[in-house]
């Protein structure tokens, strides 16, 4: 923000999915904007350093909890303004969905000590598997829950603000909407 004049513009990437248009305020120390799109960048070199994948993650960390999962997966697939909001609510968590015979999966990870298996039994059951310190699915499912009980926003919907002290998301209005802490860049 030193870099640019108040009322300047600011377009940047945010997280895995979209990108922002920030207007620094007048006084030069705050930015906030909307999301304007879907995009994918190159991630800057070292940003996953030290992140394992699934199958790593896994392998360090057995089940420790198994049972059904009640939800349709398809919207995990197939709809991005859920995909945009499990990535603001939950933005070190990977999840990956693919369809086999059976039906619809998904596996998350957090990168380091945390993952979680929805797999599809086929006759449209879906098991939950997960292992680590943090039950993932059940913060999927949480997060989900609030993205449906906020009236579903799109990702259009969320906006981004910049403060010398702290940066956070919010939905529909920056001063009164949800908003979810974020650490900064």
């Amino acid at each position: 923000m030193a870099q640019t004049r108040p009322g300047g513009r600011i377009i940047t990437p945010w997280g895995w999915l979209g990108h922002v248009a920030l207007t620094v305020a007048t006084d030069g120390r705050s930015a906030t904007g909307w999301v304007q799109g879907l995009a994918q960048f190159m991630p800057a070199r070292g940003t996953h350093s030290g992140l394992e994948d699934f199958s790593q993650v896994r392998g360090g960390h057995p089940a420790a909890d198994e049972r059904p999962w009640e939800r349709d997966l398809a919207p995990l697939r197939d709809d991005w303004h859920l995909r945009f909001a499990l990535r603001v609510a939950l933005p070190e968590v990977r999840i990956t969905v693919a369809a086999d015979d059976d039906g619809l999966n998904a596996w998350l990870h957090d990168g380091t000590t945390s993952w979680a298996a929805l797999s599809a039994l086929g006759d449209g059951k879906t098991l939950t598997y997960q292992g680590g310190p943090r039950r993932l699915a059940d913060e999927l499912e949480n997060a989900w829950d609030g993205w449906l009980d906020a009236g579903n926003p799109e990702l259009y919907d969320y906006g981004l603000t910049v403060e010398p002290h702290r940066q956070y998301a919010w939905t529909r209005d920056a001063q009164t909407g949800l908003r979810w802490p974020l650490a900064p860049q």
